[in-house]
């Protein structure tokens, strides 16, 4: 039997080999001791935030109170954030209670693949703050650079329906200070620090509201 040709009638050349580079040494020490200083420096100016984390967690607490819900919003981590944030309210937080009405609008994957397929990406808050949402409503946006055009389309909406809008922002807070009731800034660059500072922003409010909520 006859050998069968080449697919290629000329073979291409091999590319000629390129001399070993060592890797980049890396110094995990250094790695963590430079993001700790840059976490402790940051938290050491979140005291200017303390008045501002407490007007906000009153504003969720009086929407629960008068019977209506909490909505959550934002794009990667902060999705992640609104879930968390979602789950330590309708679970609970660190005191035995009753759940409190909270939805994260991050999590259902056949609502933002239909809008988005149909409407656009930058729909996919908008149409579920007009759907689920009521007056006396609270709809809270998550943005580390405050401009997310969902996240802000999200907080119009919610404006334009009569809810109260709570923003969590970084960097200099974005065109979302401009949609929000209370915007709360993390004045950072670094996208990693400002979410560490948001999470626990946003269990400061769990406990906050879990208090006021139980106060007798």
């Amino acid at each position: 039997m006859s050998a069968l040709p080449h697919p290629l009638p000329h073979p291409l050349p091999r590319p000629a080999r390129r001399p070993a580079t060592a890797p980049p040494r890396v110094d995990p020490d250094a790695t963590f001791l430079e993001g700790l200083r840059a976490h402790r420096a940051l938290f050491d100016q979140l005291d200017a935030l303390g008045p501002d984390i407490a007007r906000a967690a009153t504003l969720m607490s009086d929407t629960l109170r008068a019977g209506r819900k909490l909505m959550l919003m934002g794009n990667g981590g902060s999705a992640a954030d609104c879930q968390h944030l979602a789950a330590e309210f309708t679970g609970r937080f660190s005191r035995e209670r009753a759940p409190l009405a909270a939805v994260a609008l991050t999590t259902d994957s056949s609502a933002l693949t239909c809008i988005g397929n149909d409407y656009g990406f930058e729909q996919v808050f908008s149409r579920q703050v007009a759907g689920l949402g009521a007056p006396g409503d609270c709809v809270i946006g998550i943005s580390t650079s405050g401009n997310s055009p969902n996240v802000l389309r999200g907080l119009a909406q919610a404006r334009q329906l009569g809810m109260t809008t709570i923003g969590l922002s970084g960097r200099d807070g974005g065109a979302m200070r401009e949609l929000c009731d209370l915007c709360l800034v993390v004045q950072h660059s670094d996208t990693a620090r400002i979410q560490e500072a948001h999470i626990f922003i946003g269990h400061t409010w769990c406990a906050l509201v879990e208090q006021a909520l139980l106060a007798p």
